[in-house]
C-alpha cells in the first residue's frame, strides 16, 4: 500500500518562534499560512508541518496522491481503500474518512499511542488506482 508523501506534523506553542528555530537548521517555508496558524517547512525531501492551536500533540502524516512537492501523482492508493485495509488488519480508526470521492483524512494511533494521520488532498478520480 502506498501512503504517499511523509511529513511530521508538530503542535507548536509559538508558530513564529518555531519557524525561526527550524530556519536556523536550514529548513525553509514551503507552504501554509501563518495567518491561519500553520506553515509547512522543507529541507530537501524532508517536510515538517508546524501547527499552532489546531491539534494536541504531534502526528506522523502521510498524503496519498501527493509527492514531496505537494504535486498530484498518477496511480495512487485512495485513502478510503487504504483505510479499509487498515480496518481489515485490525487497526482501530479514531477519525474515519467520510464516504465519497473527494479529499479526505483519517486518524489512528500506532501501538505506542503515536498519532498517524492520512490526509489526502487529491480527489479519488484524479489518478487513483481504484
Amino acid at each position: 500500500m502506498n501512503l504517499g508523501t511523509f511529513s511530521v506534523s508538530l503542535s507548536v506553542k509559538d508558530l513564529e518562534v518555531s519557524k525561526a528555530f527550524y530556519e536556523t537548521l536550514g529548513v525553509t517555508q514551503f507552504g501554509g499560512d501563518p495567518d491561519h496558524g500553520y506553515v509547512v517547512m522543507k529541507n530537501g525531501a524532508h517536510l515538517i508541518g508546524l501547527y499552532h492551536g489546531m491539534f494536541d500533540g504531534n502526528m506522523l502524516t502521510f498524503n496519498p496522491g501527493w509527492d514531496q512537492s505537494a504535486q498530484p501523482v498518477d496511480g495512487f492508493d485512495d485513502i478510503r481503500d487504504i483505510e479499509a485495509k487498515l480496518v481489515a488488519g485490525g487497526i482501530e480508526i479514531a477519525t474515519p474518512c467520510v464516504d465519497g470521492d473527494g479529499a479526505a483524512h483519517c486518524i489512528f494511533s500506532d501501538p505506542d499511542g503515536n498519532v498517524v494521520m492520512l490526509d489526502q488532498h487529491v480527489p479519488r478520480l484524479q489518478g487513483s488506482k481504484t
